[in-house]
């Protein structure tokens, strides 16, 4: 029986930096924000052609304006929407009743699965509750549903290949 143990602290930019790598992966997310980013300038072209009749407006005035207006929305609305998550989930953040998500954790790996120790409890999932492990260069995140996960800080593993290969061959059975 191997078990890996494994003490972090988490932090509140490991979790924004989940939740950021959470909406840039989610197909719902992306659908939302692409929606947004070219629906928008659909009404604004609209626009243009209908200020343009109601306000007796040379139509070509409004139409390069609006156009210009579109174009740079299509550039910086996905900066601007990253932006807006973040700031929220700070807001979230702030506002308390978080005991456990951040500060230190004492995390067991083992054959029966990860039992998670902060200062708020423990909490305990089989391997079959993890869904996925997805990783950028600062986290590994082990997803227990479509929305949530573990998340491992790689500055704080000893050997961060050795805890991946351990994952997959428990996640994957």
């Amino acid at each position: 029986m191997i078990s890996i143990e494994i003490k972090f602290n988490l932090t509140e930019e490991d979790y924004l930096t989940f939740n950021l790598f959470h909406i840039k992966n989610s197909k719902t997310v992306n659908r939302t924000l692409n929606m947004q980013r070219f629906l928008t300038p659909i009404f604004f072209i609209i626009a243009s052609f209908v200020l343009s009749k109601i306000g007796n407006l040379p139509f070509l005035g409004l139409f390069i304006t609006f156009l210009a207006i579109s174009i740079l929305w299509i550039i910086f609305y996905p900066k601007y929407f990253y932006s807006f998550v973040l700031r929220n989930t700070k807001k979230m953040i702030k506002e308390g009743g978080n005991d456990g998500l951040l500060g230190e954790h004492n995390m067991m790996l083992s054959d029966e699965g990860i039992m998670d120790s902060t200062s708020n409890g423990v909490t305990k999932v089989t391997w079959s509750g993890i869904k996925t492990i997805s990783e950028d260069q600062h986290n590994i995140y082990l997803y227990n549903s479509s929305v949530s996960a573990y998340i491992l800080p790689k500055r704080d593993l000893n050997d961060v290949e050795k805890v991946k290969a351990y994952l997959i061959s428990k996640v994957t059975k």
